[in-house]
């Protein structure tokens, strides 16, 4: 490779470029230059125009792919000593590039991996002919906690195990790619590749634009397809379930999910009625054909599987077994990621495939056989020994594998009496070393080890392969540094062709037919979760309202112990809102508890929705430690009700009116309703202190409309009139009842058609009550008595739907 600063006509030095400033580490396969230096075919022309931006622009190109991640809520959970915290999405900004060509090849070597685990998964769950042969030993299966009894002997309803399949990839000293690791459990990174593109493409547009790079979308279209069809034919739905917010990967789960247009759900979703699996939703149990999960298979039914399982349905294997369910993957699949199999597939595709394997995997010795144990033994020191039943690749294991060369003389020896004495407990691999790629440090290139992880999606027409992936980089030169959990990053992967390629989307061609699905399949937990989002954004707007309110006078007067001053604080106290901090505590924990509330529905919520919602509670925890009482308060609660409207209006405007949104929109109306009800009690009240009447006008947003409606001063039978009896003020209590009868009555009937719910006659009482009534007619005691009712409006809606 050029060293040193070449110099142009006249004499003046040339920058050197980033290929030249490049420095491979010796004796390691790189991704981008051959052994002599020079760049790889795929790689030339974008390296150039790498050049072509400069350092400076580059950096500022990366940082807006950092915005996009930061903007979408991208995030991965981390799990160390301080506990579960979400991590921004690592991007790591140079892709990976892959010549089509390599890739057919690679592609043509894992479908064939993906049939041969079929036909294992197949044997093994059904007549074990391999173990029947001695092929496989019965008791490392056996032994196995991916070896799922209960399911031994069912076929799946689709007829098929596996449906989404994922390897992870290296390329050897040899420049060729070996299987590191397999993944059928339930594959998950296929949405981060996808956020990994957006991000890649935004960074450098012009680029991709121009390297006919393969697109993303065909493969997530055609599996879609896939389980619509298979749902289909079993008359149900196709649903992802995930184990919940709390897990590492659950930001994919949900932007799958909305991606693709299906239902995320969790256990408590679930039901088993009459041996088909159910879904709770406002309108009823509806059936689910397609079940794509995504939690580990032994948590999936506690009845049958791990009985201290949180997260799964009782009576899933069940349903798997009478067939009215394909559960993508079958369960019991997991049992293809154990390491001790990776040493008997050789021989494996040979009996079943009458072939070698295109693509080998990692050398790998299973310790309970006697000639590959003492082969491990003598061989420890170019090893890396790890647990035979692990299911994770030998650099994701804290500490479970060792690498023989690295241990000191009283750990081997340690490690050497394990395995003589536990020989099936034990498996030995051949060391690792990646291949390594281009990462961006501090304006130049530089090697760093990467893997590569690539899909497959079974269709009606066989296994299609994602155009891409993943990789996964280290931020370190050490191997392990490339798991996520230990730092590591992820980078786009590049399938270039040498020509133009075809632009798919998830759109349906103009001749392809389409049926608009069908209302009433809201889930009743992600009903339950947006009613408590409009009443935790209600309530916190309310809050500021009242803290805003307070702090003005307090401004003004510089007197807290003042009448009407004191009153708020004593009204406030009990709902654990202490007006003494500028930023009280209730407050920041009710914004939280909205964005919890949100956080449950991620599927069913706008990527912009999210980001202001985040922005809302950032801009809370902010204030917390910069305002003070007074005036600095009463900007800093100007500033939240501005977002909180736009939040509110960005709801309003943009989410489509169905089931989901009128759940939303009861939540709202039903705390509005209570705290303008509350409010009003307290400061209309007849011990209520001088100024009293004025705060509720500005509390309720009224102070013009009471101007334009009323030719006199306010009294307290006008401030009523208006903000509890006027039909037209938004901020009336009739206003809230009329709009809630209106939603109410819309929603689904759960007492059959022609019949009102609970909570229709409910609020149709309510309205007609507080309709007829007079100013005069509302006194504190009412007013409280209306507070209660409209609380008591959710009861019934929660015993209807939500339970």
């Amino acid at each position: 490779m050029a060293k040193g600063n070449q110099k142009r006509a006249g004499g003046r030095p040339r920058a050197q470029s980033l290929l030249e400033r490049y420095r491979p580490i010796d004796g390691v396969v790189d991704e981008m230059v051959d052994a002599s230096g020079s760049p790889r075919p795929a790689w030339r022309s974008f390296i150039d125009a790498l050049d072509g931006l400069g350092a400076e622009r580059l950096g500022q190109r990366f940082a807006r792919a950092d915005q996009y991640l930061r903007d979408a809520g991208v995030y991965y959970r981390v799990y160390d000593k301080a506990g579960a915290n979400e991590r921004e999405w690592p991007l790591a900004y140079v892709p990976l590039l892959i010549d089509e060509k390599e890739w057919a090849e690679i592609s043509a070597g894992l479908v064939q991996r993906a049939d041969l685990f079929e036909a294992i998964l197949a044997d093994i769950y059904g007549p074990n002919r391999l173990i029947e042969k001695g092929i496989l030993p019965a008791g490392l299966i056996a032994a196995s906690p991916e070896y799922l009894r209960p399911v031994a002997g069912v076929r799946p309803a689709s007829g098929h195990f596996l449906h989404m399949v994922a390897f992870e990839l290296g390329r050897g000293p040899d420049g060729r790619w070996w299987v590191l690791g397999d993944r059928t459990q339930a594959p998950s990174g296929a949405g981060f590749a996808l956020e990994n593109r957006v991000a890649a493409t935004r960074a450098l547009s012009d680029i991709y634009g121009e390297m006919h790079v393969h697109r993303l979308a065909g493969f997530f279209r055609r599996f879609r397809d896939a389980l619509n069809g298979m749902a289909k034919e079993s008359g149900g739905r196709v649903a992802i379930l995930t184990p919940g917010p709390l897990n590492e990967t659950y930001y994919e789960h949900a932007y799958i999910a909305r991606y693709l247009g299906i239902m995320l759900l969790e256990g408590e979703d679930l039901t088993v009625s009459g041996g088909r699996l159910m879904v709770r939703t406002v309108s009823g149990l509806m059936p689910i054909g397609v079940l794509w999960r995504r939690l580990d298979a032994a948590f999936a039914d506690p009845l049958e599987l791990k009985p201290d399982s949180q997260i799964g349905t009782p009576g899933l294997v069940e349903a798997i077994r009478r067939g009215t369910v394909s559960a993508v993957n079958a369960l019991g699949s997991g049992l293809m990621e154990t390491r001790a199999l990776l040493s008997f597939l050789p021989r494996i595709a040979r009996e079943l495939q009458a072939d070698d394997l295109k693509l080998p995997n990692i050398a790998t010795w299973w310790c309970g056989q006697e000639t590959e144990r003492a082969h491990v033994l003598a061989n420890i020191d170019s090893m890396v020994v790890g647990p035979a039943l692990s299911t994770r690749l030998a650099f994701e294991d804290d500490g479970a594998t060792r690498l023989g060369l690295s241990l000191s003389a009283g750990e081997r020896a340690e490690l050497v009496a394990r395995i003589e004495a536990d020989g099936a407990g034990f498996v030995g691999q051949e060391a690792v070393t990646l291949s390594t790629t281009p990462v961006f440090v501090g304006g130049l290139l530089e090697p760093r080890p990467a893997s590569l992880r690539v899909y497959l999606a079974r269709t009606p027409e066989g296994w299609t392969v994602m155009p891409g992936g993943f990789a996964r980089v280290g931020f370190s030169l050490d191997p392990t540094a490339i798991a996520m959990q230990r730092g590591g990053q992820a980078a786009d992967v590049w399938v270039v062709s040498d020509r133009p390629v075809e632009r798919e989307t998830l759109l349906p061609q103009e001749h392809d037919g389409f049926t608009r699905t069908m209302p009433g399949s809201l889930p009743s937990r992600a009903a339950e979760n947006l009613t408590w989002l409009g009443r935790y954004i209600e309530r916190s707007e309310d809050t500021v309202r009242v803290l805003r309110a307070y702090h003005v006078r307090l401004a003004e007067t510089s007197d807290p112990d003042m009448p009407l001053l004191a009153d708020i604080r004593d009204y406030l106290e009990p709902y654990g809102i202490d007006v003494e901090t500028a930023i009280p505590l209730g407050l920041i924990g009710t914004l939280d508890s909205a964005v919890y509330s949100a956080g449950q529905i991620r599927d069913r919520f706008s990527p912009d929705g999210w980001l202001a919602l985040k922005d809302l509670s950032k801009t809370i925890h902010k204030f917390a430690n910069t305002v003070a009482p007074g005036d600095d308060a009463t900007r800093a609660m100007t500033v939240m009700l501005r977002k909180l409207a736009g939040f509110s209006g960005l709801l309003h405007e943009n989410m489509y009116r169905f089931t989901g949104w009128r759940f939303l929109e009861i939540g709202r109306r039903l705390e509005r309703g209570i705290q303008i009800a509350r409010t009003l009690s307290r400061l209309t009240g007849s011990g209520a202190p001088e100024g009293a009447l004025d705060m509720m006008l500005e509390i309720g947003d009224s102070v013009m409309t009471h101007r334009r409606q009323y030719p006199v001063q306010a009294g307290r039978r006008t401030v009523i009139d208006l903000l509890a009896l006027d039909p037209l003020n938004p901020r009336s209590i009739l206003f809230q009842l009329e709009r809630l009868k209106a939603e109410i009555g819309m929603l689904p009937s759960v007492g059959g058609e022609g019949h009102m719910s609970t909570a229709a006659k409910e609020i149709l009482q309510l309205n007609t009550a507080i309709a007829v009534m007079e100013p005069s007619d509302m006194s504190a005691k009412v007013l409280d008595d209306f507070a209660g009712q409209i609380g008591d409006l959710y009861n019934s809606l929660a015993k209807a739907y939500f339970s």
